[in-house]
């Protein structure tokens, strides 16, 4: 095909640019389609991670609390395999009320505190919290109990933090802080919900 002199010209120039600047063009696109490839990539290993998750998580759920080395081996595994996904916090719950059905409260304690700090789910990260305080308090360790209760959590537990508050002041026979921790959760759950009317209750029975 045969070139005017203007267009000559303009496929010169063309060439000279691209003897200058063809390799870094070249390597910019490379790096461009690997950051596209491995974010691909990435994104396709967490669906497979987070499927796998999901099999071994429905497993574990359909589990006997009876089933405890069963239950401490799934959970193990989806914990340690699986850290990154909604999956692991679940799964701790599940292992720490098997242990705890099991008498095994040390090892309960110790799944509660991992949801706590690792869970992705601030609903499960706040259960934990509850639940770990609630066997703080029943071995009488009160201070510990509060200060679990005094984490951050979700907003939607607060009525349930402030119950439980109480129930650690009435046990520590601290009668002005439990009636505190009572109102301020009746302030906070549910005006409809049963949890309530526990909650009324026992503020009743404190007296004035």
């Amino acid at each position: 095909m045969a070139y005017d002199l203007e267009e000559q010209e303009q496929l010169d120039e063309l060439k000279a640019w691209w003897k200058r600047n063809g390799n870094m063009v070249t390597w910019g696109l490379i790096a461009v389609l690997a950051v596209f490839a491995g974010f691909q990539g990435w994104k396709y290993y967490q669906r497979s991670e987070a499927l796998q998750a999901s099999v071994q998580y429905e497993a574990l759920a359909k589990m006997s609390v009876k089933d405890i080395k069963d239950i401490r081996a799934a959970s193990g595994q989806i914990i340690d395999k699986h850290a990154g996904t909604s999956y692991a916090g679940r799964a701790a719950l599940i292992a720490a009320k098997a242990n705890y059905a099991n008498n095994d409260a040390k090892s309960a304690k110790a799944q509660l505190e991992w949801a706590m700090g690792n869970a992705k789910e601030d609903s499960i990260r706040s259960i934990a919290q509850l639940q770990l305080a609630a066997i703080q308090l029943e071995e009488k360790a009160y201070d510990a109990a509060l200060k679990t209760l005094d984490a951050k959590h979700e907003a939607a537990f607060d009525g349930l933090i402030a119950d439980l508050k109480g129930d650690i002041y009435a046990a520590q026979g601290k009668k002005a802080e439990a009636k505190t921790a009572y109102a301020d959760a009746l302030t906070k759950l549910q005006a409809d919900g049963r949890l309530r009317g526990y909650t009324q209750h026992k503020l009743d029975a404190l007296g004035s």
